[in-house]
């Protein structure tokens, strides 16, 4: 009899590296750009050559990035959680637009920047919703932030979001933060989990204030991260 399948899982060490269980893929995942630096899409791949089982650097200081080093022993990393604990739908503020209910969530945003380019906001999109060409923008700018901070339900049906489908995987964004896809459980190192989401972002920096979760702080505090397949 086959062997059962390790639940998919990223468990927080205590101030220590992510153990992901479960077989998950892991993948570079940069942001591509308009020649404005306008966010507009995300290049996948390639894979980075993983066990079962695998340990991701949380401290920024690991010199085998995106893989942890146990450098964190060394320099004493304070990765205390801080996060709060409770769903999401306690801390997101609903934005009514046309025909769409655009939920926001500013405690778990990482700057990615999807939201917004020269021309509009996903605000300005939602309150155009009915428009067929700005709905599908909409749903564009909204699908394609990596923290989950954005999501929005329709008017048919305001309890339920309207989510993409990913593979579960973790995507490595460059000099940024771990994208978490699919329905990943993510377990406190006390064991308590965290809701389960369909889009999250880790830190990996070991600098945001919102542990374990990304909170842009990659951006301020200069963190380098090629996240290049060795």
């Amino acid at each position: 009899m086959a062997e059962p399948q390790a639940e998919r899982r990223v468990v927080v060490v205590r101030s220590g590296p992510y153990r992901v269980e479960g077989d998950i893929r892991l993948l570079r995942t940069a942001i591509v750009t308009t020649e404005h630096g306008e966010p507009i899409a995300w290049d996948e791949g390639p894979d980075f050559d993983t066990p079962d089982t695998y340990e991701l650097c949380r401290c920024g200081m690991s010199e085998t990035k995106p893989f942890c080093d146990r450098v964190c022993e060394r320099l004493g990393f304070d990765g205390t959680e801080v996060a709060d604990r409770g769903p999401i739908a306690r801390r997101r503020e609903p934005w009514q637009g046309k025909g769409v209910v655009l939920y926001d969530d500013r405690t778990i945003c990482t700057h990615a920047g999807f939201c917004t380019n020269l021309r509009t906001t996903v605000w300005t999109l939602a309150d155009e919703a009915d428009d067929p060409v700005a709905r599908a923008e909409f749903v564009a700018m909204v699908h394609q932030c990596p923290s989950g901070r954005l999501a929005f339900a329709t008017d048919d049906d305001p309890d339920t979001l309207v989510e993409p489908e990913f593979e579960p995987s973790i995507g490595v964004e460059p000099n940024a933060s771990y994208w978490l896809r699919g329905g990943i459980a993510v377990v406190s190192e006390d064991g308590t989990p965290y809701e389960v989401r369909n889009r999250q972002t880790l830190c990996r920096c070991g600098n945001s204030a919102n542990k374990p979760f990304c909170d842009g702080r990659h951006k301020r505090s200069g963190f380098v991260d090629p996240a290049v397949p060795s």
